[in-house]
């Protein structure tokens, strides 16, 4: 079929965009490189039909390209993802995470495409209790990105139910592996390959939460939309295990060869207003059709460090 994976140069977009082609699938990246990155699609031509257009997707010149490339599928990845930074500038989430998916779901409508794979995020459940399943209620997000993801979920719901749009919601975690643009694998590496003496931790490296490889990820959204959305089905995908903050900023110190450098931490257990510092889900429903992750939570991030690690190192 022809996919256009929106958030296409970026992280997980990326690795999409390389899997889908692998499929047999003519995949369209939509991606205006605020935060993805040419470089990361530059083997994807060899693998298939595939083209990179560059264009924020509230663009109003989004529904042309609908028309022209006309789409069976779509995969909507693009959004804010520094979530910290809603923050500091509130206006991003909304602008970011939540008008790009209404603007997408509504050239949807206008264009008559009638299937949807959505990105949303663990981040919507807020500061709840522990394994939480997809039903969990009420949904209390304490991040402007969590906010704006559930608003964009119930969008995606409502434009299902009534214009015949099939989606698929999957709620991510903390997913990690090669190409990272945020978090904190990203930003420890590059924090103390800039001051050997010492890597800074936000919030009191207590944070644990589960990871999960991106590879993983990609197993679990493919294996789930071969299943009807009626008119949503919707998943937790998560990791086996969960890592802390601490072990990470341990790691990525034995990674860079720097075991001298002092590890900082602050008093609070969160790195920054809306960071949820523990949580877990329920994922028996995206289990009982099959899938299982190949790496643990701490063999994701160990791995996706060895990674990051080389890539600053080539970089340099």
């Amino acid at each position: 079929m022809k996919v256009l994976v929106t958030g296409g140069a970026g992280f997980v977009g990326s690795r999409a965009v390389g899997r889908l082609l692998g499929l047999g699938h003519e995949v369209c990246a939509v991606d205006d490189l605020s935060l993805g990155r040419e470089e990361n699609l530059a083997g994807a031509a060899a693998l298939g039909p595939f083209e990179l257009v560059k264009m924020d997707v509230r663009s109003s010149e989004l529904e042309g390209l609908f028309a022209r490339f006309r789409p069976d599928r779509v995969w909507h990845l693009a959004a804010n993802s520094d979530i910290s930074k809603g923050t500091s500038e509130p206006k991003t989430d909304l602008e970011r995470t939540f008008l790009t998916t209404y603007h997408v779901v509504d050239v949807m409508r206008r264009t008559g495409v009638r299937e949807l794979v959505f990105s949303s995020t663990s981040a919507i459940y807020g500061d709840a209790p522990l394994d939480l399943p997809e039903t969990h209620g009420p949904l209390e997000p304490i991040s402007l990105y969590g906010a704006a993801k559930l608003a964009a979920e119930a969008y995606v719901s409502a434009y299902a139910h009534l214009f015949g749009i099939s989606a698929w919601v999957f709620r991510f975690p903390n997913v990690v592996g090669p190409n990272l643009t945020h978090g904190a694998i990203f930003d420890f590496v590059r924090r103390l390959s800039r001051d050997k003496t010492r890597l800074e931790v936000l919030g009191d490296g207590t944070q644990t939460k589960p990871y999960l490889d991106v590879d993983d990820l990609l197993d679990a959204i493919l294996l789930a939309v071969e299943r009807p959305a009626t008119p949503v089905a919707t998943y937790n995908v998560a990791g086996e295990g969960m890592t802390s903050v601490k072990v990470i900023a341990e790691r990525v110190r034995e990674a860079l060869g720097h075991p001298e450098a002092a590890i900082t931490y602050g008093k609070e257990s969160r790195g920054w207003p809306g960071d949820v510092p523990r949580f877990s889900y329920d994922t028996t429903k995206i289990r009982a059709l099959g899938w299982n992750p190949r790496r643990t939570s701490d063999e994701a991030v160990f791995a996706s460090i060895s990674a990051e690690v080389e890539r600053c190192r080539r970089s340099s």
